[in-house]
């Protein structure tokens, strides 16, 4: 994780000016025991398949990908000049760790894993997501999801 203090003096700057929401309450789900987990991804590296448009940037769009998606079909479209896609191209696990969770239900520690699989765009303004988030969780519902990983990058 990138400290502030590593980071470019106007860039730091700028993320520390950045409001940060508060919430009055903390939503919780309880979560089924692994072995009846059924599993979906939901990240934010900014990918997306081959063939489905490029993000395009803080519009708090999503990409849906499917559970079949292999590395080779994955794209990332992640804008800022400061990220560093190194880990992706070398590991598509570190973003979207798909092989790991086949194998977890490959060895029936997690139930199954979901038919498609979510990612956005990092650093986007949250209130630019709350109308595509509550897409996602309604689509997430009718895979009868119920666990996500989420992975932020």
């Amino acid at each position: 994780m990138a400290r502030l203090e590593n980071l470019p003096p106007a860039l730091a700057s700028h993320l520390a000016q950045l409001p940060c929401p508060e919430f009055a309450t903390t939503p919780w789900a309880q979560a089924p025991p692994l072995q009846q987990a059924r599993v979906a991804i939901v990240s934010t590296a900014g990918l997306h398949r081959r063939e489905d448009a490029p993000f395009t940037g803080f519009s708090g769009e999503y990409r849906v990908i499917p559970g079949d998606a292999q590395a080779a079909d994955l794209v990332m479209s992640h804008i800022s000049t400061n990220f560093d896609r190194s880990g992706f191209q070398r590991d598509w696990n570190l973003v979207f760790p798909l092989d790991r969770l086949r194998e977890l239900a490959a060895e029936g520690t997690i139930a199954s894993l979901a038919d498609f699989h979510y990612s956005f765009m990092g650093a986007t303004d949250p209130a630019q997501m709350e109308g595509p988030a509550a897409e996602v969780a309604g689509l997430l519902q009718k895979d009868r999801v119920n666990a996500v990983l989420l992975v932020p990058v």
